[in-house]
């Protein structure tokens, strides 16, 4: 008498999920991860444009987290603070004329702040983050384009985004018009992240 191996729906199910989820891992899907910032190997660099000439700076303290899951289309957190007084012209002069209240206004505005609730994957190794920047008491929605490439434990984030000084008070008084300081500012990242423990 030939013996019965035929399976249960349940069984049937219960097989072809562990099948899927065997298939899964070999090929990198993974569940969202949270990520902290590795603060010495990251950078956050902004530049203006005096006469039409690159004027470099650098937020020398900042701080990101992120949580995301590369797996999906659209999934994740961003939140960036940036203590805005660590700004560095690399001139002492031009450090106290941006302190001032034309400027960043340092005493009243120390800190920005950028937080997306959407991000999206544009290309396999590359996503957009829609979010809102706080910068000198304005809330502006911007987009921020990143590259990401994750290796273990640690992973690397990149992009550059632009914004306009006006829309946030930055340069006020004489220095509203922008035909001496120009209008746009590039802000450009390289991050190192570690995966939170």
């Amino acid at each position: 008498m030939e013996k019965d191996i035929s399976m249960s729906p349940m069984r049937k199910h219960a097989l072809t999920a562990t099948l899927l989820a065997g298939l899964a891992f070999p090929f990198g899907w993974a569940c969202a991860a949270d990520w902290k910032l590795e603060p010495t190997e990251s950078r956050l660099e902004f530049t203006a444009s005096f006469e039409k000439t690159p004027a470099p700076g650098v937020f020398r303290e900042f701080d990101v987290k992120l949580s995301l899951d590369p797996a999906k289309e659209d999934a994740g957190r961003l939140d960036v603070t940036i203590n805005v007084a660590s700004a560095d012209m690399a001139s002492a002069d031009i450090n106290k004329a941006i302190a001032g209240a034309e400027w960043f206004d340092f005493v009243r505005f120390r800190q920005a702040e950028f937080h997306a609730t959407e991000i999206r994957r544009v290309q396999p190794n590359a996503f957009l983050a829609r979010g809102t920047l706080s910068l000198k008491g304005v809330q502006q929605a911007v987009e921020v384009p990143f590259s990401w490439n994750e290796s273990g434990n640690t992973a690397s984030m990149e992009g550059k985004f632009v914004v306009k000084r006006g829309a946030f008070g930055i340069g006020t008084g004489e220095w509203t018009a922008t035909d001496t300081i120009g209008a746009d500012v590039t802000v450009t990242f390289k991050v190192r992240l570690r995966k939170a423990a």
